[in-house]
């Protein structure tokens, strides 16, 4: 007899092998390095107006073309780079999310500057632990919340961009600042 596929959260499409990895291998678990918050905040606001599936299958091609995410090399990106990542099929082509990943580069690094981490700063919203919920299915769960809010302010004020309230709910759902697997999840953690 087969093992029975485990119950998931309801926003998983269990036809989409990608979807799936990623609910249970990344979703949810707490990120604290640096490089990886910074990359899942861009991706996340690359993800505006489409699905998560459209970022996630496009997220090795994000890695090259933006050099692994490393905030040093995309904070001196020029016309030309920017051109280049236009014209680039494998990302999705919105000069405005280009150029926000290069604002966010440098406002990561002027953040680096003042001596905070991304790190402290981020998870600062949720005083340092994840916040646990407990919905019991996903209508349930909200778009956003006060911590994403401030979040969001925040970030803006120091030169973010496609930060807004609900795309940091997104990533605190993602970067396990919240813990928002449904109570029927099996990667549910107790709490």
């Amino acid at each position: 007899m087969p093992n029975p596929e485990p119950t998931r959260c309801g926003w998983v499409n269990l036809n989409e092998p990608l979807y799936v990895a990623y609910h249970d291998h990344e979703w949810g678990n707490p990120a604290h390095d640096d490089q990886r918050l910074f990359e899942m905040l861009c991706l996340e606001g690359a993800q505006a107006g489409l699905s998560w599936i459209t970022i996630l299958k496009k997220r090795d091609h994000y890695r090259a073309a933006f050099d692994h995410f490393d905030p040093e090399q995309i904070a001196h990106y020029d016309e030309a780079k920017v051109a280049a990542l236009l014209d680039n099929p494998g990302i999705v082509r919105n000069r405005l999310k280009v150029n926000a990943f290069i604002s966010n580069a440098r406002a990561y690094l002027d953040l680096r500057d003042s001596g905070t981490t991304l790190d402290s700063f981020l998870w600062s919203f949720v005083g340092g632990e994840p916040i646990i919920n407990h919905w019991r299915s996903l209508s349930e769960v909200p778009a956003q919340t006060p911590a994403s809010q401030a979040m969001s302010k925040a970030l803006l004020k120091r030169g973010f961009r496609f930060v807004g309230p609900t795309i940091c709910y997104a990533f605190m759902q993602a970067c396990g600042m919240v813990d928002d697997h449904t109570l029927d999840c099996f990667k549910r953690q107790p709490g």
